[in-house]
């Protein structure tokens, strides 16, 4: 696609990129510089190549450590004075750097954090109350592509943007069934399941993982046939910092068509976007699998060209063929949505990739799917529903009322369609178990650039009131959410120590279901049972029951 034609594109405005310790330096100076030169010691001990350990060590004495912190912080929530920080940062070269990072934080009495693109919505992968170190896997992103098997080779390290412009160094007609941010971490993306808008084609990115590198909580180095299949039925979606520290992942690489198209059409209140939103819940999860519809609500303080959104309500179609066979479909199964071709474009997937991450800012290239640095970076809270049934024009009403809240700066809301592939995968082969029961999932998403308690306070009320008011909606009992919209409202292990069976399956259960819950329990007490590997909503074990 060339830069003009970009640049005249009908997407041009989109952008869906949707989605206490060591707080001073005297804390760190006195609690830490004695023991720090032991633990540097003990890492150069276990790992195999010593003298290059030296050079991705991070301390609060290093001029580079705030650099390295703050590089993949995605969240400004967890980026203030008082927020904890680590002891120690390393971004390991190879795997021997991890063994020793795991085995040395074990004998001097630290947790792990683990951190692949820094997205965590709760900042787990980088924010602990007890004393922690980060391995930061930014270092280890390489990708190996093998076009005649369909295959791909993945370091957690890298992020969704590298591996979708890899795959197309070597393959315009290969893809990855993952999402559309491409600054998103390999790793913890596929942790935690994994959705983009191939889902319902192809399901979801752990889906498609068939084998696995892992280092567990003893140094041990492990891949799918070593690690057996529970613990690789575990890894794929059950969430990270509970098993190990996955270094790799090899997964299937999905056919697509030389053209796809992609459609955006807005619609207001004035133009019938309730009725139409309402509508959309009896047709999206039914179209055939080739066909993804979604809607991106978007409210608040929020302008789109210069004008206050109030609120908008943005239908999305992707659609693994050409725009005439797109607009005979749903011109067929929705006509009330009036899509015409002029709201379209007929792209390559991975310039799809490209238009859906970035924006499509003026001169944007493939190039820039390379690029680890966010769009922006704000304070960010997200929650996440699970619909079984629609929801009535009343309650849709009610969400627009909400969204035009002028106190709250950049509220959305995205509905995401499952049936297709979703439906065609047992709740049971992975541990992400939100499969054919469902019909869409909704993520609500609230963000602020405006700095403080109040401004924080403020969008937390709302978006904690918004999730209060879809209750008699949504699913039930348990109240399904999305591990990858981590949400410590939910629920929380304790942070001081090991939390029970019954403390964690409040969130666990809403998660995974209650079956893959147990036997996450499981996998976790069989591989890692002094639960080493642990944070706020990791996995617990048995023997805290």
């Amino acid at each position: 696609m060339s830069n003009s034609a970009m640049n005249s594109s009908p997407l041009l405005p989109l952008s869906l990129t949707l989605l206490v310790l060591c707080s001073c330096s005297s804390w760190v100076s006195s609690n830490f510089a004695k023991p720090h030169e032991n633990f540097l010691q003990c890492l150069s001990h276990y790992s195999q190549d010593a003298s290059s350990i030296s050079n991705v060590l991070y301390t609060p004495f290093n001029s580079s450590y705030s650099d390295v912190l703050n590089f993949t912080l995605r969240n400004l929530r967890f980026s203030t004075p008082h927020t904890p920080k680590p002891l120690l940062i390393i971004t390991p070269l190879h795997v021997s750097h991890i063994q020793a990072a795991v085995l040395c934080s074990k004998s001097h009495g630290l947790q792990i954090r683990t951190r692949s693109g820094g997205h965590d919505i709760e900042g787990l992968s980088y924010v602990a109350s007890l004393p922690f170190i980060i391995v930061d896997l930014i270092n280890l992103n390489s990708i190996s592509i093998d076009v005649e098997s369909k295959t791909a080779w993945v370091q957690s390290g890298a992020t969704l943007g590298e591996l979708y412009y890899r795959i197309a160094e070597k393959s315009r007609s290969l893809a990855f069934p993952a999402g559309i941010c491409p600054t998103v971490g390999v790793g913890g993306h596929l942790s935690g399941g994994g959705y983009g808008l191939l889902l319902r084609k192809y399901g979801l990115a752990a889906d498609n993982v068939i084998d696995a590198q892992l280092v567990d909580a003893n140094g041990k180095f492990f891949d799918r046939k070593l690690m057996g299949e529970d613990l690789f039925w575990a890894i794929r979606g059950g969430g990270g910092g509970s098993f190990g520290i996955v270094v790799a992942w090899k997964v299937n690489l999905v056919s697509v068509p030389a053209t796809v198209t992609l459609c955006v059409v807005n619609k207001t209140v004035e133009d019938g976007a309730t009725k139409l939103i309402h509508q959309w819940q009896y047709v999206a999860h039914k179209l055939e699998n080739n066909l993804f519809l979604g809607i991106l609500l978007e409210g608040g303080n929020f302008t789109r060209q210069g004008s206050k959104i109030n609120p908008l309500a943005l239908f999305f179609s992707f659609y693994l063929g050409k725009a005439d066979e797109l607009l005979t479909i749903l011109n067929t199964t929705f006509p009330e949505l009036d899509l015409s071709k002029k709201d379209c474009i007929e792209t390559s997937w991975v310039e799809t990739a490209l238009i859906m991450g970035t924006g499509l800012q003026p001169g944007s290239k493939l190039e820039d799917l390379l690029s680890k640095t966010p769009l922006m970076t704000v304070s960010t809270k997200v929650k996440s529903d699970y619909v079984k049934e629609p929801i009535p024009m009343a309650a849709i009403e009610g969400i627009r009322q909400r969204l035009r809240s002028g106190d709250i700066e950049t509220p959305q809301i995205i509905f995401i369609p499952y049936g297709g592939k979703m439906s065609e995968i047992s709740e049971l082969e992975t541990p992400f178990s939100h499969r054919g029961e469902y019909s869409y999932k909704i993520g609500y998403t609230t963000s602020w650039v405006e700095r403080g308690i109040d401004a924080e306070n403020k969008h937390l009320n709302w978006i904690r009131e918004l999730y209060s008011y879809m209750a008699p909606f949504v699913s039930k009992s348990p109240r399904a959410a999305y591990l990858n919209y981590r949400d410590l409202d939910i629920g929380s292990n304790n942070k001081y120590g090991r939390t029970s069976y019954e403390q964690a399956g409040i969130w666990g259960y809403k998660y995974f279901g209650k079956e893959n819950f147990d036997r996450l329990v499981h996998v976790k007490t069989k591989v890692d049972p002094y639960d080493f590997f642990r944070h706020e909503q990791s996995i617990p074990t048995f023997s805290s029951k």
